[in-house]
């Protein structure tokens, strides 16, 4: 009877949080607006504002004059003073968490969350699950366990400001009609060995009713490998009530065939677009793709023309000024004192009533080592493409160029861990090429103008990808390794797996 009363109670939730959205959707282009100058009347009194003169701020191309594009180097200086326990730097008094990331450049980065965007993290998660369960007018999932493969969720403190991984600061506000159903213990997840704590789970999991499970798609398949191992079953046969799997950090589709063979079974998919910086994006229609932006979430954007990005006088979009299906950087000020930040994450419009996005790569991993700017989206689908054509299964790969090769002319090269070749590699190999060529004009110029060569495979051993990571301490929580590269520091040490 529980049970019965916990579902009928998910499915009135859902569907009066569905109503409610509705306004957003249809006036994002206002509400930004009005968001930002909120945001900046806010924070006039911080060190920031007053150094940015935010009292003299009253619209959109005024921010823009007085802000510049900033990234997490531009804003160092003002975070270690926040860092220090100093008050009113960025946002009014300090923030609530930091949320640690490993940066490529500056080490550790120390991203603040204040007591004004924390709840936005959760409600964007909330949201996405709502209309789901309105949509698809079934909220069974709730009565079963939950698992979320993620970061340890043990903090630190940082003078008194709790510091640690944002799936782990996530993990202490998980609502508390969804705490019984949830999976792994808490000494689980806190191990920081990941192949170990990836087999405490299948323990504590493997018995169980799992209705919905959540993580980053190359850990998923880490865990559903791990399960299908071990007991010689698809994880739907495991699992035969599992019904939703929520999923974010990477672009799902090139992960879609390796999921569904594991999964042996129908199981639904909500993908979203979470970050340390905010909660920016889910899928709305888990029939459809593309992620409804939230407009409303404590988070002013801005979008630069990719091809503009770095350069002098590059435009700063709003929503209303975009196109469909152009790349733009991603530019954000949020309630939590990030003010004109470069994510460096590259998205795409694919509708404007409402306003929905693919995340089609990122702003430092592309290939452009000779002006042709390939970005993680158009190699994305040109696998897609290649292995609808000559079927095979791919666990994934990394692009880098090759622009000393040891004869003939300069070429990419795809490191490429198969779960299954394709019967005939060269025509594989051939079709890929194609179809990278029909996606970026600039690299078909080059191969026609006999600039480059067409691309070449690699191969690499089974479980290639999880070794390097695991070579470089990045193992698991929501490590990725980058799709693409402009350089071969990735793709030399991927060679010492090749077959």
């Amino acid at each position: 009877m529980l049970n019965f009363f916990k579902k009928k109670a998910a499915l009135v939730w859902a569907k009066k949080h569905v109503q409610k959205t509705s306004e957003f959707k249809k006036n994002s282009e206002k509400n930004q607006e009005n968001l930002l100058l909120s945001l900046v009347k806010t924070a006039q009194k911080t060190l920031f504002g007053r150094e940015h003169d935010f009292e003299n701020i009253h619209s959109v191309k005024e921010f823009q004059e007085r802000v510049p594009v900033a990234d997490y180097e531009d804003l160092k200086p003002y975070i270690e003073r926040v860092k220090k326990g100093q008050a009113n730097i960025l946002w009014t008094d300090t923030p609530e968490y930091f949320a640690k990331t490993s940066g490529t450049t500056s080490g550790s980065k120390y991203i603040p969350i204040s007591k004004e965007g924390m709840p936005f993290q959760i409600a964007g998660a909330q949201s996405a699950l709502f209309h789901y369960i309105a949509q698809k007018n079934n909220a069974d999932f709730v009565n079963g366990k939950m698992i979320f493969l993620q970061g340890s969720p043990e903090m630190e403190e940082v003078f008194g400001i709790k510091t640690g991984r944002l799936s782990g600061i996530v993990a202490h506000h998980i609502p508390s009609y969804l705490q019984k159903n949830r999976l792994p213990s808490w000494n689980t997840n806190i191990m920081e060995d990941w192949e170990a704590k990836v087999d405490k789970i299948i323990e504590e999991t493997e018995h169980e009713n799992m209705t919905l499970i959540s993580g980053i798609p190359p850990w998923l398949i880490m865990y559903f490998e791990k399960l299908t191992e071990k007991h010689g079953k698809t994880i739907k046969q495991l699992f035969p009530n599992l019904q939703l799997l929520v999923t974010g950090g990477v672009n799902y589709e090139p992960y879609r065939d390796k999921m569904e063979d594991l999964l042996g079974g129908k199981v639904d998919i909500i993908q979203t677009f979470p970050a340390s910086e905010g909660f920016f994006a889910f899928q709305d229609d888990y029939t459809k793709e593309g992620l409804l932006l939230l407009t409303d979430h404590g988070i002013f954007y801005e979008f630069i023309p990719l091809e503009e990005y770095g350069k002098p006088g590059a435009r700063r979009l709003t929503l209303k000024d975009t196109e469909l299906h152009k790349d733009y950087a991603l530019i954000l000020t949020t309630n939590s004192g990030l003010w004109g930040y470069s994510i460096g994450d590259v998205v795409r419009f694919i509708d404007k009533n409402p306003y929905r996005i693919l995340v089609s790569g990122r702003t430092k991993h592309f290939t452009s080592a000779f002006g042709e700017h390939v970005i993680a989206f158009e190699v994305e689908e040109a696998m897609k493409a290649a292995v609808e054509k000559y079927p095979a299964q791919i666990t994934e790969f990394h692009l880098a160029p090759q622009v000393n090769p040891s004869e003939g002319l300069p070429y990419h090269e795809w490191l490429i861990e198969f779960e299954k070749e394709p019967e005939n590699p060269e025509l594989f190999r051939s079709q890929l090429d194609t179809e990278l060529r029909k996606r970026n004009t600039y690299y078909n110029d080059l191969i026609t103008g006999n600039i480059l060569q067409p691309l070449h495979i690699t191969a690499l051993k089974k479980n290639a990808f999880q070794e390097y990571a695991k070579s470089q301490g990045k193992l698991g929580g929501q490590n990725k390794t980058p799709r693409l590269a402009n350089d071969r520091k990735i793709a030399d040490l991927l060679e010492s797996y090749k077959l």
